[in-house]
């Protein structure tokens, strides 16, 4: 028995040991931020000594016992070998990030000496700020490491901490004050497309956090990356190859409180809704003619068709509070294995899903104005009842090939629908100004996006001749999917009498989509990408100096079809527009198409399909300059873009016919004079420029029930071109703090506007797009970042905060241009207690009032009033760290959002004086989460 004992105890012992063997990792960038491929790491143990190197990416790993302490020898060629003591290998540690300095004329060693705490979570923290410090332009970077820190859960959440930006409804970025269509988004290098058909923007919450590697927003521009854009571009970079394997669960709930409690409107839909799909319940008929088939129906033909459609036109009410609750599940996993003696294979997966039950109240009216004196045309108040399904998945597969090979095949696919019921109460007093009528209004729909991006990347370091090859291919698809969107609007008989009955509001016009309409929209996007970069380095005086070439390829193809169709009356019964929403469209209240019954007709009009198509081709060549012993770095070079678009249609003699080609060159200059090592100085000038999206340019009319207007393209719409100058003073003082102040200027050449003609199609309006000459931009901002640990009781608290003010002015018309804030606030307060596991962050943000959309010499535009956003975030450490509990509360103080005409142009809303065009309440999110790593 004792030799029993004795040998499980070997055995046991053995396990133990062998157990306690982790791998640590790192990256080793350069002076400019640039991965140091080859990089030497001597790695010095007690009894031991190991060598290994850097790949491709400047990533290396060594096995290590825990517990114990390393010193680390760091050497590259040209640079200053840096050691790092008191590297302590630990089970759940995080990967170290290390710059070394360019050697100039100092060939002498850098040590760093351990000092209070762990070195290598020093030189990590360290790191984070020396790589914004370094980068070749004006930019702002969040490191994993702070990333890590946050309750955040998707990218969304994550921007809105870095000074400076601005997110709107969660998703959509503002950058310096600019609107989301002036920003770009980049995913591993591969320019990304927008994410929504009808407006040129990128939802950012579809990426969940603890994928990201880092995210780094340029505010200056750069030859080889994308020259469509002026506020920032943002670049988000995910993981590769984890360090180990890990797989982590988060479920959570929340409530809206103006959702929770109140009755709660849906109708019947599919039994896939809760995935944002159409299981078919929404579908057309099946057999339906085509288009130009059913145009050569008889009328009772087409009435016929019409009784097979469902007959769902009213929603019904729910005050099942439970199902009002917010759920989010959220599944991510990474694995690591070795192939080989020096090659790797690693991945990452993702799957989010997110279910948001919404009820949010709005007001809405569109006036006539003369002598600045408003006149209302409509007035409307809405409860808008929305089940919002986001859910995507993420899988990326690298394998690295030796040091200096690495190819990746990066997989985003993601779902984005919205299926409400909006309940409209109100006045109408286009044909009753005296009274208006009384209506009562409903619009069912489903609205899906669904997006998928794939790519497949390589790069390649050749280090005899120090040249870096990079190339990627990609291909994306965007469809929008609209099944069956209905309105319907009753009118009240005398709207003196209360008791008056409601009478349904349809006549004898076979093309009204404002009641008893149906619309079906499709909508593909495909895009094609693909390119290649080649950096070579090289010395002169001993100062590194690098150029860069390389050639981007991307097409795009769209294919826009729509069916909307109407139900009208041939001839007036007024006894069949007293019936219900929920029997008056029944089969049997269709006729035969002229008698006095309802008939069914569909719109037909080529504008409601067209297809478009849009060629980039793009090079570029950049030189990085260091001179003056290395004090200053200045990158300078040009971007060559020619843009062919085709849109409406491919025959010329087509009224839908467009095509424009335009050849743009885009300088770009950055200068950076490192003062001392803690301050730097930038100058940056360039052109960049922003096109028309497909939808801006189609001639394509849509009636925006929530609006009350029809949304029309206008094909005429020219090309922004934007010329950027910036001078900015960044003060470094110690590890986690930053102090800049700059200012910039912007100067736009024919902006795009979104501006309502109230004498547009139809009696309720039109939304067009113009574009005034010019517009001008001066801004000052100032951004900061201090830890108050100079206090005993304040040694865990940091505060940020920036503050941009911004002059803009189109001179023809002495206003703002639209979207652009006069000033942007942000302030945020961090609470971290790393040994309690413990972060709490208080985010404060105010945007300026802006102009909402344009008005012309009879309509003063709409401004949206400025609106505080305070959130709370609360995270706690649980179950030895495995575990995370998380508290969000958004939109604390729940400001109603206004949006007004200034009729005493005092540049603030005075209520009973200005004309409120839209009045929104949004309500206060508070949702709980809980993670927990099951491999870790």
């Amino acid at each position: 028995m004792k030799k029993v004992i004795l040998l499980l105890s070997c055995f046991l012992s053995y396990t133990l040991v062998y157990a306690q063997i982790v791998t640590v990792q790192g990256k080793v960038n350069g002076s400019k931020n640039e991965p140091l491929a080859g990089a030497t790491i001597t790695v010095n143990g007690a009894n031991t000594t190991q060598v290994v190197k850097t790949n491709v990416e400047g990533v290396f790993s060594f096995k290590a016992n825990v517990g114990q302490k390393y010193t680390l020898q760091i050497s590259y060629v040209g640079y200053q070998t840096k050691t790092i003591t008191d590297v302590t290998a630990e089970t759940n540690g995080e990967p170290l990030a290390i710059h070394l300095e360019d050697a100039g004329n100092n060939l002498g060693d850098v040590t760093v000496k351990a000092a209070s705490r762990t070195q290598a979570k020093v030189e990590t923290i360290n790191s984070a700020i020396q790589y914004q410090k370094n980068t070749a332009v004006v930019a702002q970077v969040l490191s994993a490491e702070a990333i890590k820190r946050t309750p955040d859960r998707n990218t969304g959440e994550v921007l809105k901490r870095i000074p400076g930006l601005s997110v709107i409804d969660g998703r959509y970025l503002v950058v310096r004050g600019l609107a989301d269509r002036y920003n770009q988004a980049m995913l591993n290098g591969i320019l990304l497309s927008t994410t929504e058909p009808d407006r040129k923007t990128f939802a950012f919450d579809i990426f969940p956090s603890n994928i990201i590697d880092n995210i780094i927003i340029n505010k200056t521009f750069l030859p080889e990356y994308s020259g469509e854009w002026a506020g920032g571009l943002v670049q988000i970079t995910t993981n590769d190859v984890p360090l180990k394997k890990f797989m982590e669960v988060q479920v959570g709930t929340g409530i809206n409180t103006q959702t929770i409690g109140h009755d709660f409107y849906n109708y019947k839909g599919g039994k896939l809704d809760f995935l944002g799909f159409d299981d078919g319940t929404r579908a057309l008929p099946a057999g339906i003619p085509t288009k130009s088939v059913f145009n050569d129906l008889s009328p009772e033909e087409k009435t016929n068709w019409g009784k097979r459609f469902e007959n769902i036109w009213s929603a019904n009410a729910q005050n099942n509070n439970l199902a009002l609750l917010s759920k989010n599940f959220r599944i991510a996993g990474g694995f690591n294995t070795t192939m080989g003696v020096r090659n790797k294979l690693g991945g990452v997966f993702a799957l989010n899903y997110n279910l948001s039950p919404r009820r949010t109240f709005f007001e809405n009216r569109i006036y006539s104005f003369s002598n600045s004196q408003a006149s209302i045309n409509f007035d409307y108040t809405n409860n808008k009842y929305a089940n919002d399904v986001l859910w995507g998945a993420l899988g990326s597969l690298t394998l690295q090939l030796g040091n200096y090979n690495k190819l990746s095949w990066k997989n985003i696919f993601n779902v984005n629908t919205s299926d409400y019921t909006t309940e409209r109460t109100g006045k109408d007093f286009e044909t009753n100004s005296t009274t208006g009528d009384n209506i009562r209004a409903t619009e069912l729909a489903f609205k899906a996006n669904t997006y998928y991006n794939t790519n497949l990347s390589g790069e390649h370091f050749i280090r005899p001749f120090q040249i870096k090859l990079d190339w990627f291919a990609s291909f994306a698809i965007l469809d929008q999917y609209i099944p069956d969107q209905r309105r319907i609007q009753y009118n009240q008989e005398d709207p003196l009498v209360p008791t008056s009955p409601y009478e349904l509001l349809i006549s004898a016009s076979k093309t009204s989509q404002r009641s008893g309409s149906r619309y079906y929209g499709f909508l593909n996007d495909y895009i094609y990408t693909t390119g290649g970069n080649i950096t070579k380095s090289y010395r002169v005086k001993n100062q590194l100096q690098t150029i860069k070439a390389g050639y981007f390829f991307q097409v795009k193809d769209r294919l826009f079809d729509s069916r909307p169709f109407a139900i009208y009356l041939p001839i007036d019964n007024p006894a069949l527009r007293l019936q219900q929403p929920d029997v008056v469209f029944s089969p049997q209240n269709f006729g035969n198409g002229t008698d006095n019954k309802f008939a069914f007709n569909e719109i037909y009009d080529i504008r409601y399909r067209y297809l478009a198509n849009s060629i980039l081709n793009a090079g570029f060549v950049q030189v990085d300059n260091q001179l003056l012993n290395n004090k200053l770095r200045i990158i300078w070079g040009a971007r060559v873009e020619n843009f062919d678009q085709l849109l409406g249609s491919v025959r010329k003699a087509d009224p839908r016919y467009l095509h424009t080609e335009k050849l743009d060159v885009l300088p770009g200059f950055n200068a950076t004079y490192k003062v001392n090592n803690k301050v730097n100085i930038r100058l940056a000038g360039s052109q960049t420029v922003i096109r028309p999206e497909f939808r801006e340019l189609s001639s394509f009319a849509f009636y925006d029930f929530d609006l009350g207007a029809t949304i029309t393209g206008n094909p005429n719409l020219p090309r922004t071109k934007i010329s950027n100058i910036d001078l900015r003073y960044e003060l470094y003082p110690r590890a986690g703090e930053i102090f800049n102040v700059g200012v910039f200027y912007k100067y736009f050449q024919n902006p795009t506007e979104l501006y309502f003609n109230n004498t547009g199609a139809g009696s309720s309006g039109t939304f067009n797009y113009i574009s005034p000459d010019n517009a001008q931009s001066v801004g000052a901002e100032v951004e900061f970042r201090k830890r108050l640990d100079m206090f005993y009781a304040l040694k865990n608290f940091t505060v940020q905060g920036n503050l941009s003010y911004i002059y803009n002015r189109v001179p023809s018309l002495d206003r703002p241009m639209q979207g652009q804030s006069p000033y942007l606030l942000n302030i945020g307060l961090q609470y971290d207690v790393p040994r309690l596991g413990l972060n709490t962050t208080l985010l404060y943000n105010q945007i300026g009032r802006r102009i909402y959309y344009v008005g012309g010499s009879d309509n003063p535009p709409v401004w949206e009033a400025p609106r505080p956003l305070l959130d709370l975030q609360l995270a706690k450490k649980v179950l030895k760290n495995r575990g995370e509990i998380k508290l969000n509360i958004s939109d604390i103080i729940n400001q109603e959002a206004r949006f007004y005409h200034d009729l005493n142009d005092n540049k603030k809303y005075d209520a009973g004086v200005d004309a409120l065009a839209i009045r929104r309440k949004y309500g206060t999110n508070i949702n709980v989460a809980f993670a927990y790593s099951i491999i870790k």
